[in-house]
């Protein structure tokens, strides 16, 4: 009997519409403050602190991990910084506000990703917020 209720759950979940795979679920999971995921090359992060504070903390971010800034760009509900770091990896970090206190930030490093690396530039982030 146990074995059909999983069937059965299964069976339900898979057949949700909207749900494209394993990606959405994992980034879905990442909507809540604190959360975060590395999917598909991209680090996803969402922390408690308004937009302006994760942009003023992830230029002193860049700053310590002496990258070069190759490109920024702000408005009142994001940002986007582009970097290179001395081995020339290409860095990207979107910054989007999601309310006044909540702000995701997303990491990619090269095309395929760096988990280890968008992992210490968050904590880099974060030590500045």
């Amino acid at each position: 009997m146990k074995r059909w209720k999983g069937f059965a759950v299964l069976a339900l979940v898979a057949g949700l519409p909207g749900v494209a795979g394993c990606g959405a679920i994992v980034a879905g999971a990442a909507a809540g403050a604190g959360a975060v995921a590395y999917v598909r090359g991209e680090l996803e992060a969402t922390e408690e602190a308004a937009l302006d504070d994760v942009v003023n903390a992830t230029q002193a971010a860049m700053g310590e991990l002496r990258f070069t800034l190759t490109s920024s760009e702000a408005d009142a509900v994001s940002a986007r910084f582009a970097a290179k770091t001395a081995n020339d990896k290409t860095i990207v970090i979107n910054l989007k506000k999601v309310t006044a206190a909540l702000t995701e930030i997303r990491i990619r490093v090269n095309v395929f990703g760096d988990e280890e690396l968008s992992r210490l530039i968050l904590d880099k982030i974060k030590k500045h917020l």
